[in-house]
């Protein structure tokens, strides 16, 4: 193994040591022959290798291939014009070998005129039309791929918060973007060596022939018909022999630009979409038959008019067939999911934890066997939130709703609904990720999840949107990502008692002292859950289950107020909680209030066994929150999450004020900042006007 590849390494570095002997030495005619073979074998297999391969990536090298092909015809072409120019004299044709002189005969017989004219329409193809079109298509491709970077690395960083893919994933398709943007901007510069590789060839075209008279006249003594005759024919054998792969490489070249994203190879892509919709073929087979009443010879009208007709008939027999046996297998599936009508009446009682309804228009997002992968993605969302929050979600019930809309979905939370939204199967949901360069044609709307801007457009439209900076979303990881911010913000009423007992058990499996500690000698199950619940309330992961029952031992047997056992928790889980909001520098940007404020919320937010009671008129509340949120458009504008900075003793206390107006405020206490953690104040918030302090 270590020998080949040892040897393939050599190839390249041998190439190019040959290319430049070649240069400097003169060929024997036999080896150029074998040159010139192998020249045209290569871009027959790199023509062949690009109408195979599924995607444009997986034939990343074509750059580097195409520069060393225009380097390779170069070097032969000096080759060839070498011996034209020195053994014509004496060997005539045979002067630069047997292909050349093969293929100037062939072409041009004894007519030099002809040879001519066909090796200018090839040049003039490879140069007007392919070369300059794969030019074009290569400067177009390298802008949308580079500026659409930024969409799809959203994209990916979408489905991976979503749970629809894993790290390694991630990981994959971040490469893939990368690569098919190293990929377009190479191609993008070694178009402009084919281009100029076209403008050589006519150029040494008419080098060699003038080159060639010279020669012959004035110092091998031959008439000008004669010098006319022969280098002319071996100048057009040359020129075909270096412009024909020439010509294959740009259309392979253009071929392999042209290719779209899907992982299909060309003659199947080509295939299904040419002949998929037979109404076409139908109607070219008419047109066909219609000009049998013309001039033109009717048999190769009437038999391509034939065979279009039937290819026609087969096409739409076929579809019918496979519409046939969908609606024999939907049927059959209908009549297995038909409802029982002998059931239990207690089976009625029987309330889901968390259920998605969906209008019959999305369907079809739930059926895999029409391609559909909301239950795939549901499914991601509960390892998602496993993994983010450490609870276990129950499974998700997804059933259709006849009285809901089409496009309408609701996510309901023991049988209530908590959450709703529209969706469009045969649209993606561009949203507006902050840093558009313009705007795009769809239907406004919002992020169902998250309230940004967004805009359902047609799936044509996908490689714009990426290009203006907006982030494609399918209808499917729309719903998904919206259950997920559902399951966050209700996460603590998912947290059922059995719930929890399941999560204890599971630890005890791997830490049994700690539980055997603390349940039932120090604490109730229903006590850990309220300190449970009160974390996911504020959006605190309680995947460190084990530390967290260990802190509520260290504390159960001081108090057994959830509240306090709540910020005891808090402070051991200071660097989880830091590190959600930190930066990518380890700085925490806050907002924190000015302490006469602190003074007069720690003197009217009392505590006791139910809660707080707040000992403030609405109107100082409000007052309070608006101040708040003022500060908080600070920490918004430099795009940090929304963090307020407070004493231990007001934490509690301020976040109970702010839940319902704020809710997604997080109130941090000074006490939860851990050492390594830089604090930069961008607000401050001050006391509410004296004429507003005061109790109700």
């Amino acid at each position: 193994m270590s020998l080949t590849t040892n040897s393939r390494s050599l190839i390249l570095p041998a190439a190019i040591i040959t290319s430049i002997l070649v240069l400097l030495v003169p060929l024997p005619s036999i080896l150029l022959d074998f040159l010139i073979a192998a020249n045209i074998t290569l871009a027959v297999i790199v023509l062949l290798t690009t109408i195979y391969v599924q995607t444009p990536l997986e034939f990343n090298v074509f750059p580097s291939i195409l520069l060393a092909s225009t380097l390779g015809r170069l070097v032969l072409n000096v080759a060839s014009t070498r011996l034209i120019l020195t053994r014509a004299e004496t060997e005539k044709l045979y002067a630069a070998g047997d292909v050349i002189k093969s293929f100037g005969e062939f072409v041009a017989g004894d007519m030099i005129i002809v040879g001519l004219i066909i090796f200018v329409i090839i040049v003039v193809i490879q140069f007007v039309v392919i070369t300059k079109g794969a030019t074009r298509i290569s400067e177009v491709a390298a802008r949308f791929a580079l500026d659409g970077m930024p969409g799809r690395q959203m994209a990916i960083d979408a489905d991976l918060n979503s749970g629809m893919i894993d790290e390694n994933e991630a990981r994959r398709r971040r490469e893939e973007i990368t690569q098919q943007a190293d990929f377009y901007g190479a191609m993008d510069g070694a178009s402009k060596f084919v281009r100029g590789d076209a403008i050589a060839g006519i150029l040494i075209t008419l080098i060699n022939i003038g080159g060639g008279l010279v020669v012959g006249i004035f110092f091998a003594g031959m008439s000008v018909v004669e010098a006319t005759s022969l280098f002319t024919k071996l100048t057009i054998g040359d020129g075909l022999v270096t412009q024909i792969p020439a010509f294959l490489i740009s259309l392979a070249a253009a071929l392999l630009l042209t290719r779209s994203s899907k992982r299909i190879d060309l003659p199947t892509e080509f295939l299904t979409q040419l002949f998929s919709h037979p109404q076409a073929l139908a109607v070219s087979a008419v047109f066909l038959g219609l000009l049998v009443f013309t001039d033109m010879p009717a048999v190769p009208l009437v038999s391509i008019a034939i065979a279009c007709a039937g290819l026609a008939w087969m096409i739409n027999r076929e579809k019918q067939r496979h519409h046939e046996t969908l609606v024999a297998a939907s049927e059959t599936a209908d009549s297995e999911n038909t409802t029982k009508t002998d059931g239990r009446i207690e089976d009625y009682l029987a309330i889901d934890p968390m259920e998605l309804e969906i209008g019959i228009g999305l369907i079809r997002l739930a059926d895999p066997h029409r391609g559909g992968d909301l239950l795939a993605r549901v499914t991601g969302v509960r390892q998602s939130v496993a993994t983010e929050l450490g609870i276990i979600l129950p499974k998700v019930r997804i059933r259709d709703n006849m009285r809901l809309e089409e496009s309408q979905y609701r996510v309901r939370i023991a049988n209530n609904a908590v959450a709703d939204g529209r969706a469009f199967p045969d649209r993606l949901l561009a949203i507006d990720s902050g840093k558009t360069n313009g705007r795009i044609d769809g239907e406004p709307t919002r992020d169902p999840a998250f309230g940004r801007p967004a805009v359902w457009i047609e799936t044509t439209t996908r490689k714009k949107a990426e290009t203006l900076g907006y982030t494609p979303e399918e209808p499917a990881a729309v719903i998904a990502t919206h259950v997920q911010e559902v399951v966050r913000r209700h996460a603590d009423e998912l947290l059922t008692r059995d719930a929890t007992q399941h999560l204890i058990d599971e630890l005890k499996k791997t830490s049994p002292a700690v539980v055997d500690e603390l349940i039932p000698a120090m604490m109730k199950l229903n006590e850990v859950q309220q300190v449970l619940q009160m974390l996911l309330r504020e959006e605190v992961s309680i995947r460190q289950l084990g530390l967290i029952l260990e802190t509520l031992g260290d504390y159960a047997a001081k108090t057994k107020d959830p509240i306090y056992l709540n910020e005891y928790v808090r402070q051991r889980l200071a660097r989880t909680i830091c590190t959600n909001f930190q930066d990518e520098k380890r700085k925490l940007h806050v907002v924190t209030l000015d302490p006469s404020l602190e003074d007069h919320l720690a003197a009217n937010i009392e505590q006791n066994d139910g809660g707080f009671v707040i000992r403030m008129s609405p109107a100082v509340v409000e007052s309070i929150c608006d101040r708040i949120s003022d500060e908080l458009e600070k920490l918004i504008q430099i795009n940090r999450p929304p963090v307020i900075l407070v004493s231990p003793q007001s934490r509690p206390g301020l976040k109970q004020l702010t839940t319902n107006t704020i809710p997604h405020l997080a109130v941090l206490s000074y006490n939860e900042i851990t050492r390594d953690t830089q604090i930069e104040s961008v607000g401050l918030v001050t006391e509410v006007a004296a004429d507003l302090v005061g109790t109700p």
